[in-house]
């Protein structure tokens, strides 16, 4: 027979399994709900100079952030403060930005509707939607809207809204992701390395005029 010792050593060990393996039964914690006030005082005090206080369609060379998937906002931040997206001005604004502060401020954002846009250029508004409709084969460009949507709404976290996007900010991040000088999407490099200038002014300007 087994002495007591013995017997209390194997229950202890049997305990001191159970624990961990009780532990790692729990459900994670869900996050917590992003504080909009919060974002708003983050929108007003760190971004309002640049973005306006509300995100609405402010400088042409700066993107409106209405309306604007908080997942996709939240990992622009992130990578900004990390350096994967090179910019100097928003790595100075990300770095001072936690994780809860990116949450808030694109919640924030992101609950706002932004106004609708407008097509400048009549002369290539029709090669603008040909390319974002359908790409442009004879290159393998592929149709935009596979990605963002025929309507330009994107896909959260890994694609933007699109619709209304100022066509000359559109523009410059294409012709950055060109040269190489945006190089958080290997996806977007690709495409924009085979288009060229009239091409990318096209259909900057056709997304501007999505609704």
């Amino acid at each position: 027979m087994k002495s007591v010792a013995s017997v209390i050593s194997a229950i202890g060990a049997c305990l001191m399994l159970a624990v961990p393996a009780a532990m790692s039964a729990e459900p994670a914690k869900a996050a917590a709900k992003p504080d909009l006030a919060k974002g708003q005082a983050t929108s007003t005090n760190v971004c309002a100079a640049c973005h306006t206080s509300d995100g609405s369609r402010g400088s042409p060379a700066n993107p409106i952030l209405q309306g604007q998937h908080p997942e996709y906002l939240v990992k622009q931040l992130t990578e900004f403060k990390s350096g994967k997206r090179a910019n100097a001005i928003m790595m100075g604004m990300a770095s001072a930005l936690s994780e809860d502060d990116m949450r808030n401020v694109a919640a924030f954002y992101a609950g706002k509707q932004a106004k609708p846009g407008f097509a400048k250029n009549k002369e290539l508004v029709s090669l603008g939607e040909k390319i974002y409709r359908g790409g442009i084969a004879d290159r393998s460009v592929p149709a935009c809207a596979g990605c963002h949507s025929p309507t330009g709404a994107g896909i959260p976290a890994q694609y933007p809204r699109m619709a209304g996007q100022h066509a000359d900010y559109t523009e410059a991040q294409l012709v950055a992701f060109r040269g190489g000088v945006r190089k958080n999407s290997l996806q977007m490099t690709g495409v924009a390395a085979k288009m060229n200038d009239r091409e990318i002014k096209a259909v900057s300007d056709y997304i501007a005029g999505l609704h």
